[in-house]
């Protein structure tokens, strides 16, 4: 005898709980409390758009609109829109693009190899030791002092006459008594020195973010890789570096904006000398030296624009690593 179907009751389909949650959050609250508290978070978060908009979005926009004029700082002239001139112009200085060579060259150097030994300094504070809160602590003094302070004292240090450095390598017979050597003034070593000394403050700052990823690693991965028979230098390439790779990109993040964007350790060093002069220090010169501030604010828009895509790249690669 087959079953009377005809009195078997359809129910609808019951939405899933994520295809709910999806719909509730594109359509907004229903209910009455619900639009409440929906107004009072808006309302709270209010003074931070405000702030942002002041500090971050109005001069941005403000930039943009001045790079297609003629302004000047302090003049009476009247203010007209001269178009992509300042562009055109800015690309067809041959000190322009000095600069960013100048500036590619110190960001790809000075990033890898604060990238080579911040990996280095952070997998040895990393391990146990006695004194490695000592040894922590005393690592972080470069990244302290303020850039200023740090470009004078190396500036002192590497002096032709007076300078420790050298005075070293006399002693040690790498460097003639009589020769008094300008690592900063000479054209062949100015840009070695800047690097060196950018490397030497900014390195602990890489350590420490690279050390913060290495402490997340729970220690089971690597009783398992020890049991295994696995080496040291095998754990570290099929192991660490994998593992910590999203902090090694956050680092790099980081590290590459700043770099790009330098001025005051090269500017303390070097003024704006053409062997090291970065984008930074081109635009510092049109704006306030030059009083261009149209043509300024293009080389600057031009900036923002490179450290978009440095930005852009960079978080396209943690995305691929988190996938």
């Amino acid at each position: 005898m087959e079953p009377d179907i005809s009195a078997v009751e359809v129910r609808p389909a019951t939405p899933r709980t994520s295809e709910k949650k999806r719909f509730s959050a594109w359509s907004g609250p229903k209910t009455a409390v619900g639009r409440q508290q929906e107004r009072l978070g808006w309302l709270l978060v209010l003074p931070s758009l405000i702030v942002v908009f002041a500090v971050a979005i109005y001069p941005l926009f403000e930039t943009f609109r001045l790079s297609f004029t003629n302004q000047r700082l302090a003049s009476v002239r009247e203010v007209r829109n001269v178009g992509w001139e300042n562009y055109t112009s800015l690309f067809e200085d041959d000190l322009w693009w000095t600069a960013m060579r100048n500036t590619i060259i110190f960001t790809v150097s000075s990033v890898t190899i604060e990238a080579v030994l911040g990996m280095v300094v952070a997998l040895t504070i990393h391990s146990a030791f006695r004194g490695r809160g000592l040894v922590r602590t005393s690592m972080l003094v470069p990244w302290a002092i303020p850039t200023v302070v740090s470009s004078l004292l190396w500036d002192w240090m590497l002096n032709d006459r007076y300078g420790v450095i050298n005075s070293i390598f006399i002693r040690l017979g790498l460097m003639a008594d009589d020769r008094n050597f300008s690592w900063i003034t000479n054209r062949g070593t100015a840009m070695i020195a800047v690097v060196a000394i950018d490397v030497w403050k900014t390195t602990p700052f890489m350590a420490l973010l690279i050390l913060a990823g290495l402490q997340i690693i729970p220690g089971d991965v690597y009783e398992a890789a020890y049991v295994d028979g696995a080496s040291k230098w095998q754990q570290f390439w099929q192991m660490t570096l994998p593992l910590v790779k999203p902090a090694l990109l956050v680092a790099l993040i980081f590290r590459t904006m700043d770099s790009f964007r330098v001025f005051d350790l090269i500017y303390v060093l070097k003024q704006g000398s053409t062997d090291t002069m970065t984008v930074a220090i081109y635009t510092y010169q049109l704006l306030i030296q030059s009083s261009r501030l149209g043509a300024g604010s293009a080389a600057a828009v031009f900036i923002f624009v490179c450290i978009g895509l440095m930005v852009f790249g960079y978080s396209r690669l943690i995305t691929v690593e988190e996938n």
